[in-house]
């Protein structure tokens, strides 16, 4: 079957559409998708309309490349079984399962250094979630949870819960999550949270915390972060918020306060950090968690990559029983 890739069109529009495939170059690998991850947080922005439209998508990864204007191909979690290999790449590589920040597609090229081997004990589809691991273990690097403080962690999507699973592993007095959606809130105890609450009865669960992870990707939470936090506390801002806004009161307890605001973006590692972490560092700790972690729970939709606009829908319209979706091809 000829290759298909899938495009945001325009506003709530998707398609799937044929594509040309190269053959593998010097140094690089042709590989059948298996499965691929859909983010529920910047793609949803991409679907919606509300990114901002002159910002490259991520001059990070390879296949990214441009900026967020329609037609958009977009998606950056990839699994999928080695084809074909370029003239100078061993042919022991065939039949590999790889990781790929590649785009939503059937059939893919990419170079040999810029995919990850799949490890035997981790399946192909929960493969997929290794971006998500790897923003959770940079979101905790920017926290910097230390002992016996009291963090609560405003969103229980998929990014929310693998970083509440990850700073569950510190000596913390406690770990509040919150959010609106009952099994999301259940499945965060599950993963080690101390106490979980819906947004509503947050003043009975949490009061001066030492840090807050916002990851409710609704930028009016900023207030709710910040009359929480105590003197000198931190907000770390993990949410893209695109080109949403909301009205952020800074004008008492922020300023008075001396609270800081952190910003958390997987692109870049955190200045003061560099001299000992660079992302291949990152990348293979996420990759550690990732076996640790139980992805199952995580992964609620298998939806045929034929069926694109229906995952995209579901999301769109917040059903509570959605979670993580993942393209199957």
């Amino acid at each position: 079957m000829s290759p298909k890739a899938l495009y945001f069109t325009g506003e709530r529009t998707v398609e799937t559409r044929p594509i040309a495939v190269e053959d593998p170059g010097p140094g690089e690998l042709l590989i059948e998708t298996e499965f691929s991850a859909v983010s529920a947080g910047t793609e949803m922005l991409v679907y919606r309309d509300e990114m901002p439209s002159a910002m490259a998508v991520d001059e990070t990864i390879a296949s990214l490349d441009g900026a967020f204007s329609y037609p958009l191909q977009y998606g950056y979690a990839a699994v999928g079984t080695v084809v074909a290999v370029g003239c100078d790449v061993g042919s022991d590589r065939i039949g590999t399962r790889v990781f790929a920040f590649s785009p939503h597609q059937t059939r893919f090229t990419a170079r040999l250094d810029d995919v990850i081997e799949v490890p035997e004990t981790l399946s192909a589809k929960h493969a997929t979630l290794l971006p998500t691991v790897e923003t959770a273990a940079n979101l905790t690097l920017d926290t910097e949870p230390r002992l016996g403080e009291e963090l609560v962690v405003f969103g229980a999507g998929v990014v929310g819960l693998c970083t509440a699973r990850l700073l569950s592993e510190f000596p913390l007095d406690r770990l509040v999550v919150v959010d609106p959606i009952e099994n999301r809130r259940t499945l965060a105890a599950e993963l080690g949270a101390d106490a979980v609450c819906h947004p509503d009865r947050l003043d009975e669960h949490a009061s001066e915390v030492d840090a807050v992870v916002e990851l409710s990707g609704q930028p009016a939470v900023l207030d709710d972060a910040i009359e929480i936090v105590g003197y000198d506390g931190r907000v770390i801002v993990g949410s893209w918020y695109g080109t949403k806004r909301a009205p952020i009161d800074l004008g008492g307890r922020f300023h008075r306060n001396r609270i800081d605001l952190v910003s958390s973006q997987v692109s870049t590692i955190a200045p003061e950090l560099r001299g000992r972490w660079d992302t291949d560092r990152r990348l293979g700790t996420a990759l550690k968690w990732l076996e640790r972690i139980e992805t199952a729970a995580l992964i609620s939709h298998g939806i045929p990559f034929e069926e694109a606009e229906r995952a995209y829908e579901l999301l769109d319209d917040r059903v509570e029983s959605v979670l993580q979706v993942v393209f199957t091809y």
